[in-house]
Parts: C-alpha cells; sequence; structure tokens
C-alpha cells in the first residue's frame, strides 16, 4: 500500500503516493484519515479530526433522542374472568394502546384450567375485536406453557 485515494475539500481528487498525502494534510494543518480500507487503493480524506468526531458524535446524539422506546404494558386474565373484571381491564388496555405502548394481554391458567384454554382464546380474540379501533393484533393468541399470550400495538395517530 503505497498510494491513496484522496478526497475532501480544498484538494485535487486523485490518487496520491502517501508521503504526498500526508504532506497535503500538513499543508493545511488538517488529518489525514482512512475512510475506505477495503477499497483498492484505499480512500483518505483531509478533515480536522477532532471535529469529525465530535460532530459523529452530535448526530449520533439527535437520532438517538428521535427514536422512540417502545413500552409494554401486561394485562392479565384467568379463563372464567366475569363480565366486570373484563370491563375494567378493557378500560385499562385502552389507556395504554391511546399511551402508544404496546400491549401484552395473556391469560394464566392455574392447576387444571387448562381444559378451559379454548374460553381463553375466546376471551382474547373478543378483546382483540374490541380494541380494534385502538390497536392491532401484533400477535394471536398462541398457548406457551401455561399462559396463553396475544400481542398488540397501538395505531399510529393521523
Amino acid at each position: 500500500m503505497d498510494e491513496v485515494r484522496l478526497v475532501g475539500e480544498n484538494i485535487e481528487v486523485g490518487v496520491y503516493p502517501i508521503a504526498d498525502a500526508k504532506r497535503f494534510a500538513r499543508e493545511q494543518e488538517l488529518d489525514l484519515v482512512e475512510i475506505s480500507p477495503k477499497a483498492v487503493p484505499p480512500v483518505c480524506k483531509i478533515i480536522d479530526y477532532k471535529k469529525f468526531l465530535y460532530e459523529q458524535k452530535k448526530r449520533d446524539k439527535v437520532i438517538k433522542a428521535k427514536a422512540t422506546k417502545v413500552t409494554v404494558k401486561e394485562i392479565r386474565f384467568g379463563p372464567q374472568t366475569d363480565e366486570h373484571d373484563y370491563e375494567f381491564k378493557k378500560k385499562h388496555a385502552i389507556k395504554f394502546l391511546q399511551d402508544g405502548a404496546k400491549l401484552k394481554a395473556y391469560v394464566f391458567f392455574k392447576g387444571r384450567s387448562i381444559i378451559f384454554k379454548d374460553q381463553g382464546q375466546i376471551l382474547l380474540l373478543k378483546l382483540a375485536q374490541e380494541l380494534e379501533e385502538y390497536g392491532k393484533v401484533e400477535q394471536m393468541p398462541k398457548l406457551e406453557g401455561k399462559r396463553m399470550i396475544m400481542f398488540m400495538a397501538a395505531k399510529v395517530k393521523k
């Protein structure tokens, strides 16, 4: 590796010997930074490296700030949850979805209550149908061990 492709401001783009590239960087009181080492010849750029790192850190910070954090709220039912409890929990589910959180609704089967897994599935599908205007089902009810789990995501507000 005795030649590099040089890019950047105040420099004519082209292939130069490394010694010339270093000399150009010194003349401008900047740094010679290797951008693409796998290219043939490797690509280098004459820049202020400290400033470059600072701007990159600033960009990363902005991107991180824009990233949304998704919270997952859980609602637990029994296979034979009565109507009042169901309505109460449904109100909470609506609030969670309106706040933009994901909803994990599950039916927990204790002991022999696993024989009521059909009732659990009906309960979760009924919940999904009634919450249709607030969110969409990401995962249909699925039995995992003693739990039947369903995931819902909030609908995007327009």
